[in-house]
Order: structure tokens, then C-alpha cells, then sequence
């Protein structure tokens, strides 16, 4: 008989890992979650992901499928699965899936955080935050985020895709305290388009750069100020919703933010 699919949420901090998707020889997320799977009776297969992010990239919201045929129920499958992870790795609400069902593929949109500590250094928060000790326009930074809401084509602040163009849902930034957060949402993203996204908006934030400048970056052919990316600790994936894009009876799949 074929092996049940099963779907589940991921958590993990990415700090030591060399990103999601399996690398010969480099700890990742994937090959973990492979390795557990393989030590349960009746486990074993591929682990498919929502979203491959790059090393030192965080998950709350991580949506994983997989192979099983062995005896445990859901509820006791994500117990036992859970218990053979390493403490950076984190399986939550294990249940049964449609055959063939794979994330990368289903995801309606995904939905990134990017975390700013705009205070003094502080090496706890700064594990998965950005430090930037002058003080940042969130507002001003919001105003041009916006000019990244849409369908565009984002080369310039992504990696070479032979389909470069990405919907963005929307930008938000929000100042919490010494906290500010960006929060992009879009149907897919070009590798290191939210950490280039982030780099401009930071800029903006210092009052280094304005709305002419982005929107002249973002027309371009050429990587948007030198391809310069904010770094992984600060980025976050924290939802994937699952289900057919507008107008769509079936989720299309393209690269996702790594």
C-alpha cells in the first residue's frame, strides 16, 4: 500500500543551520527533519517545505509534508517525531494530507518578518534581530514600502529568476518600543528579496535614501544598490496559508525567499 502523507507547522531557530533544503555535508532543517523521520517505524521519505529559507533564516510558520506508513495516529506521530528533534527544531499540528499534497506548490502566500532592535546592543535580542543603534522613521519607512505592493518584476532586488515577477500583498512596518518590525507578504519571492527589500527600507529609515530613489531601483536591470541585503538572523518566516491563489483553481509554484 502507499505510504500515508501527513502535514505539519515548523518552528526553528536558523541560527546553526545552513538553511532549509538539504546540502551534502551542511546541518539543514530538512535533513534533520529526514533523519527523525527516518528513526520512527514506518518512517523515512522527503520532506517537502513551504518556503527553503537560507542559512541563519528563523520559521515559525513553516509548512512541511511527508511520507509515512507506519502504525501511530497523527496526534502520536507528531509526539514522536517531536521527541527525536533537536532542540532548535520544533514540529507542531501533525495531520493527515491529500496524496500528492506539497506546500511549495499549494501556499496561497507567505508571509515574512523581518525584526529591527533599534536600541542600544543587546546580544539576546540581537540572536534574531537586527541592531541599528540610530533611531529609525517607521513611518517614512511604511510610506515607501508601499511602492513594493503589486505585481512587479523584481529583479533588481532578488536573485536571476527566469520569472522574476512576484505580487506583493503588502509591506507593513511597525515601531513597538525599541522593536521595529517589516512584514512583507507576497504569493512567492525571488531568493533574497526581502532582505534586499529590508536593506532599502532601513536605508530610508536613516533618512539615507527616498521614495525617487526606490522607485527608481525597482525599474532597473541592474541589483538594487549594489545587491545589498540585510542580514538572515533578522528574518523570520511566520505564515504560509495554504489553498488556491485568486483566480486560481490550483496554487502555482515558484521560488520561494531563501
Amino acid at each position: 500500500m502507499p505510504s500515508r502523507r501527513f502535514r505539519a507547522r515548523v518552528e526553528y531557530d536558523g541560527t546553526d543551520f545552513a538553511g532549509f533544503q538539504v546540502n551534502p555535508g551542511k546541518r539543514t532543517v530538512q535533513g534533520v527533519l529526514e533523519d527523525a523521520l527516518r528513526r520512527l517505524d514506518g518512517g523515512g521519505g522527503r520532506v517537502d517545505g513551504a518556503g527553503r529559507t537560507d542559512a541563519g533564516v528563523h520559521a515559525t510558520g513553516q509548512v512541511i509534508a511527508f511520507p509515512y506508513d507506519g502504525r501511530l495516529a497523527a496526534t502520536e506521530l507528531g509526539r514522536a517525531l517531536d521527541a527525536l528533534l533537536p532542540k532548535d527544531v520544533a514540529v507542531h499540528s501533525v495531520r493527515p494530507a491529500m496524496a500528492g499534497f506539497n506546500p511549495r506548490f499549494a501556499a496561497r502566500y507567505r508571509e515574512y518578518r523581518y525584526t529591527v532592535w533599534n536600541g542600544p546592543r543587546n546580544p539576546l535580542r540581537e540572536r534574531t534581530a537586527l541592531g541599528v543603534r540610530i533611531p529609525l522613521d517607521a513611518a517614512a519607512m511604511e510610506r515607501v514600502g508601499s511602492i513594493f505592493v503589486g505585481r512587479h518584476d523584481f529583479r533588481a532586488f532578488g536573485a536571476t529568476d527566469r520569472s522574476p515577477v512576484r505580487t506583493v500583498m503588502s509591506v507593513r512596518v511597525r515601531r513597538n518600543g525599541r522593536t521595529v518590525t517589516i512584514d512583507v507578504r507576497a504569493d512567492s519571492f525571488l531568493r533574497g528579496m526581502v532582505r534586499r527589500m529590508v536593506a532599502c527600507l532601513i536605508e530610508v529609515g536613516l533618512g539615507n535614501m527616498d521614495d525617487a530613489m526606490v522607485r527608481s531601483a525597482l525599474g532597473g536591470d541592474g541589483p538594487a544598490f549594489s545587491g545589498a541585503a540585510a542580514p538572515a538572523k533578522g528574518l523570520c518566516l511566520r505564515r504560509v496559508v495554504i489553498g488556491p491563489r485568486d483566480g486560481d483553481r490550483t496554487a502555482n509554484g515558484e521560488h520561494e525567499e531563501r
